[in-house]
């Protein structure tokens, strides 16, 4: 009787499939909980000599507001502040990533070179950032315990006072009040950028908001009340990877044929019953053990019930295990 068998790598057959949870959390408490951790930010284009002294955002970590709005710049719209629509700085309407050299770039916007700003679609879409001294940006930064690998496109959403935005699934956000594009969603960094602002309410008469108070005001700075409101809601779904391994424990028919089962040996006289020393008799099979090359015990399978082994064919067991 054989007491271990070596898999081989044939044996061992490892395969990802993706799994989806869904989270809604509401109230400004419920968003920064300790068990949740997102976190909204304003970023303020501050410009002259940076000091200690400059204000500071976050709710659950303090940043100051020029390094939240200098980070976004630099990591996803290094390449689109020559246009709102999402024209490189070097070389106009070319989309990143059909120069080969250019997404490997690191250096000033005036070479000939592109930076990677992880775009959600191969399509030229829009991806405004303001510029002007003081401009405002919101981002909502949501953990990787939530998410997991990325946000599931399609499923984002936030409310506030000044209305919700949601996702279109490439990457694009848009105000719920009006339609128009407001910012990006970064899916595989949990990451929600506010750049647009837009008018609260509708509908439109020529810049200004129609029938509700607002005629030719100004528009409503929407970007700090989704940041700031107490009074919020974020829902969205996460992608997370799951690996299962299956081991495929395979034994022929002279293999574990014998068993060490102290139930058959007889108490008195210390020998195996008659009837196990038969050619006919086989043992059941019950669990199957998973040790690494020292030997060591790291898993256990329980079959669903007993498996008579065979002594004309070979047997093969399938141990899925999910990680």
């Amino acid at each position: 009787m054989t007491a271990f068998k070596q898999l081989l790598a044939s044996d061992i057959i490892v395969t990802p499939f993706e799994v989806n949870k869904a989270f809604r959390f509401t109230g400004a408490a419920e968003l920064t909980g300790s068990t949740v951790g997102i976190d909204r930010f304003l970023g303020e284009n501050i410009e002259g000599l940076f000091s200690l002294n400059e204000s500071t955002t976050g709710q659950v970590n303090t940043e100051y507001k020029r390094l939240i709005y200098d980070s976004v710049r630099e990591l996803y719209y290094s390449n689109y502040l020559s246009s709102s629509y999402g024209s490189p700085v070097s070389v106009p309407f070319i989309i990143p990533g059909l120069d080969s050299t250019g997404d490997v770039l690191v250096g000033p916007t005036s070479s000939a070179g592109r930076f990677e700003n992880y775009l959600e679609t191969t399509l030229a879409y829009e991806r405004y950032f303001p510029t002007a001294s003081n401009a405002i940006i919101g981002v909502i930064s949501i953990p990787t315990k939530l998410y997991g690998d990325i946000i599931q496109p399609g499923s984002f959403i936030i409310s506030a006072q000044s209305g919700s935005i949601t996702d279109d699934g490439d990457g694009n956000l848009y105000f719920s009040l009006d339609g128009e594009w407001c910012g990006n969603i970064i899916y595989q960094h949990g990451l929600v950028i506010l750049t647009k602002d837009n008018q609260a309410g509708g509908p439109y008469y020529g810049s200004a908001v129609y029938g509700t108070s607002l005629y030719g005001a100004a528009s409503n700075p929407f970007i700090e009340n989704i940041i700031t409101s107490p009074s919020v809601t974020c829902s969205f779904s996460s992608s997370f990877t799951i690996f299962e391994t299956q081991y495929k424990c395979t034994f022929n028919s002279s293999e574990y044929n014998l068993t060490l089962n102290p139930s058959l040996i007889s108490g008195s006289t210390g020998n195996i019953y008659d009837f196990a020393t038969g050619s006919l008799f086989s043992p059941y099979v019950t669990t199957v053990g998973l040790y690494n090359e020292n030997q060591d015990l790291i898993a256990v399978g329980k079959l669903a019930k007993p498996l008579p082994s065979s002594n004309v064919t070979d047997t093969t067991i399938l141990i899925n295990i999910d990680r």
